[in-house]
């Protein structure tokens, strides 16, 4: 049972510094998202003042990704 037990909290220990390793990876991957979208929607409303002025900006087209998100950015915090 104490074998058991060891190898129980080996494998959280794992699981835990593994989970940490993929929120940070997540994280980053969102803000090259966000820098992304952001570079895209300037270039949009650029092109868009280029090439009609007075009418609608085409970045009301692009979705905005974290308004449909449910996730948690730091799920250990409810």
């Amino acid at each position: 049972m104490e074998r058991l037990n060891s190898n129980l909290y080996l494998q959280n220990c794992y699981i835990m510094k593994e989970n940490e390793r993929l929120r940070k990876k997540a994280q980053l991957l969102n803000q090259e998202n966000q820098a992304l979208l952001s570079e895209l929607k300037q270039k949009l409303s650029k092109a868009n003042n280029n090439n009609s002025k007075g009418k609608n900006s085409a970045t009301s087209a692009i979705p905005d990704v974290n308004l449909g998100s449910t996730s948690n950015p730091n799920p250990s915090q409810p």
